[in-house]
């Protein structure tokens, strides 16, 4: 089964192992190749993840990839989750301001 950091730790192996091969140099391993070498690799990462049930946990799922997702919880449960509940989800990220890792004041000094 699938296990987030199971993907992170079978990803170091195999740069390791084109390292040891003598295919790759440390200094060429970048965060981007890091992540095109990931099973979700040259798809882009999720912007939005819905959590239902009311967890508010990631749950061990796309730990690199979410880094910079916006997350929304509903109490609603997933069997429950309709389109309504998507529409709502959809509607409350429309509303938020994407920051990707940057604070307030580092966006109002890009902005100007």
């Amino acid at each position: 089964s699938y296990s987030g950091r199971s993907e992170i730790v079978n990803t170091a192996r195999a740069l390791a192992r084109q390292c040891q091969r003598g295919n790759l140099t440390i200094a060429e391993i970048t965060e981007d190749l890091f992540s095109q070498s990931l099973s979700t690799g040259g798809l882009p990462d999720p912007d939005l993840l819905i959590r239902t049930g009311g967890e508010s946990r990631l749950s061990n799922f796309l730990l690199w990839q979410l880094s910079y997702a916006e997350i929304y919880i509903t109490e609603t449960r997933w069997p429950d989750f309709r389109r309504a509940q998507l529409i709502q989800a959809l509607i409350d990220f429309q509303k938020r301001q994407r920051r990707f890792g940057l604070t307030t004041e580092q966006l109002q000094g890009v902005g100007g």
